[in-house]
């Protein structure tokens, strides 16, 4: 990769590296007068996945069971631990990531579908534990409001993970589910500094949005959280307290943290981007970086992938958690309930 060439403009990455698993890949031509490579227009296509509920066993998750509309995400965010995952799919984690989305069109008859089986077991299912379920094209499409209507139909609760304030279109499901203690809202910030995320997060919602879109949830009686994630250390562990002052006085009740994670081809895409906008911080940055990954710019061992170990690891924890603390975070038990599940009337019927 190279980072002689300009950023562009409303993208998280400007490269498309080579995909792990395929070997070279072939990247969009830079413009020899401008020095950037062209704005690639997102392009839709269907996801014909048979199963539309995801399973999982990792031990410092806790989630069983999610749902991810979409695969990619046009929120462009440069550090997102997800975009390998666009490599088995035979894109790039770089501009791909971010411009070449896979939509599961029919999701919502799926859950339907799968809610209805006698085999159905209520749990928890989250929305969101790879990719947005609110990234802009959500806005057209609605296949997270389709299936959030089958969710307030069975009562099956949902917990949703989300930078976007369009979360809050959909209050009317999440307040019939929030009836029968089966919602919650995580919204996820970064930094509160408007230029910072314009560049770090291109089309998320910007965080006085978020912040709103937490005073609307809270409103209309929907438990919602904060998560300061990702802390990047050097550049925006700063303003955690910040964070979670402003999320507390929007009406978030709970809070969590997680420290930046750089899997694969993302530790190249961010220490490029790390020199197109801050070259003067970037040395110190990565550094912190390795401080709490043992040397290195990523650790996947499963507890230590989150939070990071060493001093400056644990005193961010410190921090977060006397902070937390002080500002009455956490103070509820946040676990959702099952027990007003249903079957929607007649459905088991029409299966015959």
């Amino acid at each position: 990769m190279s980072s002689d060439q300009n950023p562009i403009r409303g993208r998280g990455s400007s490269d498309n590296p080579a995909n792990r698993f395929e070997g070279p890949y072939t990247d969009y031509q830079l413009d020899e007068e401008t020095g950037q490579k062209p704005a690639q227009e997102t392009r839709l296509y269907p996801d014909d996945t048979k199963e539309i509920l995801s399973t999982n066993d990792s031990p410092d998750i806790p989630f069983e069971v999610s749902i991810n509309p979409y695969r990619g995400c046009e929120h462009g965010c440069i550090y997102c631990y997800a975009r390998p995952t666009h490599e088995y799919l035979g894109f790039s984690a770089g501009l791909d990531f971010e411009s070449r989305i896979m939509v599961k069109y029919d999701a919502a008859k799926k859950l339907r579908e799968r809610l209805s089986s006698p085999k159905w077991e209520p749990k928890v299912i989250v929305m969101s534990g790879v990719t947005d379920c609110y990234q802009p094209v959500e806005r057209k499409l609605g296949v997270t409001r389709g299936c959030l209507e089958v969710l307030a139909e069975f009562r099956n609760p949902v917990s949703i993970i989300t930078k976007n304030y369009l979360v809050t279109r959909d209050i009317d499901y999440l307040s019939e589910l929030a009836a029968h203690n089966a919602a919650h809202v995580t919204l996820s910030i970064t930094t509160l500094d408007r230029d910072l995320a314009r560049v770090m997060e291109p089309r998320t919602s910007q965080p006085p949005r978020r912040l709103k879109a937490i005073e609307k949830l809270a409103k209309n009686g929907i438990s919602v959280g904060v998560n300061v994630a990702p802390i990047i250390p050097g550049l925006t562990d700063h303003e955690c307290v910040n964070i979670l002052k402003a999320a507390r006085k929007a009406g978030a009740t709970h809070a969590g943290f997680t420290i930046v994670r750089l899997p694969y081809s993302v530790k190249d895409l961010f220490q490029e981007w790390l020199e197109q906008h801050f070259p003067d911080r970037k040395e110190k940055v990565l550094n912190k970086i390795r401080d709490m990954r043992d040397g290195k710019l990523n650790d996947s061992t499963f507890g230590k992938r989150f939070g990071g170990e060493g001093n400056f690891a644990k005193q961010i924890k410190d921090l977060f958690s006397v902070h937390s603390k002080r500002l009455g975070y956490n103070q509820q038990r946040s676990s959702l309930s099952t027990a007003a599940f249903k079957p929607a009337e007649g459905y088991q019927m029409k299966l015959f």
